[in-house]
């Protein structure tokens, strides 16, 4: 299978060359086949959320390369970028970060209309979205009146709303109770599966972690 995510070699720190300059990753290299999910697995402060963030094209890495779907991001303007990452990547947080003042619903078209879509359409792929889901019967709710799974069964149909190619996920299910947690990410991985997506999945959930494709590790600023 070719490529869709590759890292090369990548580096990056903070405060650099500062007494107080943090080295977070250390020539880190990683790759996520097309149709594969990968779990990325380290514990808190290891620097998975600065991977994810490169991957992801929401940072720049100070060193080695990023390519998504065989194209080098490291010359792109930042317009370019942030082109790129909203056509080809979608993201999910442990917490849903929905919009409070709008319904689920609204929440699943909003990025679509950003990115150009009509309304209709979007409000069309947004019900399929939330049904595949099975919170399609709660569309018209806001965040506030939904439980914690319903909300970031929410995040996910949002993530996949432009009909991302790679889908980023930093401890989807760490903001709930284990019994929810099973749930819902049976949930996304049914919704990765049927739509064919590479994911890079972030969790210290051994369980959850063994239900992907393949388990990569963080350690030291280097993935193994």
């Amino acid at each position: 299978m070719s490529e869709m995510l590759r890292l090369e070699g990548v580096g990056k720190g903070y405060n650099r060359g500062k007494p107080s300059e943090v080295i977070v990753l250390r020539g880190a290299t990683l790759s996520v086949a097309r149709g594969e999910v990968v779990a990325l697995v380290a514990p808190s402060g290891a620097g998975k959320s600065t991977l994810l963030h490169i991957a992801g094209l929401l940072d720049v890495p100070d060193s080695g390369t990023v390519r998504l779907d065989g194209r080098e991001m490291g010359g792109l303007s930042d317009r370019a970028r942030t082109e790129a990452r909203r056509a080809e990547v979608g993201f999910i947080y442990q917490f849903h970060h929905l919009l409070p003042e709008f319904t689920a619903l609204e929440n699943v078209v909003i990025p679509q209309l950003a990115n150009g879509v009509g309304k209709a359409a979007a409000e069309a792929r947004a019900m399929d979205l939330l049904d595949k889901v099975g919170v399609g019967a709660r569309a018209g709710h806001r965040p506030a009146a939904l439980s914690g799974g319903e909300q970031q069964r929410v995040a996910f149909c949002r993530a996949l709303a432009n009909g991302p190619k790679l889908l980023l996920a930093d401890e989807p299910t760490g903001n709930l109770d284990p019994g929810t947690s099973d749930q819902v990410f049976g949930v996304l991985m049914e919704l990765v599966r049927s739509t064919g997506l590479s994911a890079l999945i972030a969790t210290h959930n051994l369980d959850l972690a063994a239900r992907m494709d393949r388990v990569v590790r963080l350690t030291a600023g280097q993935v193994t």
